[in-house]
């Protein structure tokens, strides 16, 4: 049976860290590599737009927001 995917590209970081919090640490878990703080920053801005922006895996960025949103 396949886990069910809540987290999409296309939400917001803002939906997403106010829907599951346990996410925020996902998300800061990249600011060094990426420079800056996504959550303060890109707070308005979807999953696939800061996975293109900052060049990031966007499948790789998915799966650990939708592993760390089930746990």
């Amino acid at each position: 049976m396949k886990e069910v995917q809540n987290i999409s590209a296309n939400m917001t970081v803002l939906d997403i860290v106010g829907e599951y919090p346990k996410t925020e640490a996902v998300f800061k878990a990249y600011d060094e590599q990426v420079g800056e703080c996504i959550c303060c920053q890109k707070l308005f801005e979807t999953v696939q737009q800061v996975a293109e922006e900052y060049k990031l895996e966007l499948a790789d960025l998915l799966e650990k927001l939708n592993s760390a949103a089930t746990t």
